[in-house]
């Protein structure tokens, strides 16, 4: 991890790219829905992380670290922060609730749905397009993105939260060698700490999200890898497979060599690969 900090900090600091790092803010500022109690572990916080506004695109992606709904990894969230304020995407990194401290969905997934929400709701003062709004989440973190993307509620217009009646659809998602099913292929500790140790059949059905895909389910970029020994590579092709189905524009790579949690280590080539995608979905600023 300290050579990816290393690496990062030697490209930014080579661009001269000034962004900007807020203070991270709660979801919720009178407290949590469902919360166990008033620490830290307990509050869900937003840290954005705003580009340039030379380079700034106007397009804003929510990060979701991985870490089997038990811990969150920096390299998934801050890292991934500020690769995309490199090339002038507006970073948000959820600090989600936890299986570890006693939290079960649908806990997590109502904190991934009010970050796009509050996103949403603040685009004028961050100065990012609300229709440009994007997720992506690395390991247990894109579970939690595939089922936003698949589990999304219109916003509620008479709402006295101003928050609420922001729909909680991201307009694309990336997924990074994620979990997607509760079934054969799943990663067993996710499960259990996102599920608890012996969850009902509907449970585990509605959260295999590669069979809650419909039409309506945002376009994806999705990377695995074949050596992938703690989230099989199925997870990824299933989803797939069921975007296909579902007529969803997708991009899927499956590399060869690499195993889980990498990040942007070792100049593994999924992250060019991604930003080609994303200048496609125009989510990058055109540059002539």
């Amino acid at each position: 991890m300290n050579l990816l900090k290393w690496f990062l900090g030697l490209i930014l600091a080579s661009a001269q790219v000034q962004a900007e790092t807020l203070p991270a803010i709660p979801l919720w500022p009178q407290g949590a829905p469902g919360a166990l109690g008033t620490q830290d572990r307990d509050m869900p916080t937003l840290t954005p992380y705003l580009p340039d506004p030379e380079t700034a695109s106007g397009a804003a992606i929510v990060v979701l670290p991985g870490g089997g709904y038990g811990g969150l990894a920096k390299h998934e969230g801050e890292g991934y922060a500020l690769w995309l304020n490199h090339h002038g995407v507006a970073a948000f990194v959820l600090k989600y609730r936890l299986g570890s401290h006693g939290y079960r969905h649908p806990v997590m997934l109502n904190d991934a749905a009010r970050a796009i929400r509050v996103v949403r709701s603040k685009a004028a003062e961050w100065k990012v397009d609300p229709n440009r709004l994007g997720i992506m989440g690395s390991s247990a973190g894109g579970h939690l993105a595939s089922t936003l993307l698949t589990h999304f509620e219109a916003g509620k217009p008479d709402a006295a939260d101003p928050v609420e009646r922001e729909n909680s659809r991201p307009d694309l998602g990336i997924l990074c060698y994620a979990v997607i099913t509760m079934g054969e292929f799943t990663h067993r500790g996710s499960r259990q700490n996102l599920l608890g140790a012996e969850p009902a059949a509907e449970l585990i059905e509605n959260l295999s999200n590669e069979k809650q895909v419909t039409a309506q389910t945002p376009p994806c970029f999705i990377w695995h890898t074949f050596e992938d020994v703690a989230v099989p590579v199925e997870n990824s092709l299933a989803f797939a497979a069921a975007l296909r189905k579902a007529r969803v524009p997708f991009e899927l790579h499956v590399y060869q060599k690499g195993g889980h949690g990498m990040g942007l280590g070792n100049g593994h080539p999924w992250a060019n690969d991604c930003l080609f995608w994303l200048k496609a979905q125009g989510f990058l600023k055109i540059t002539k």
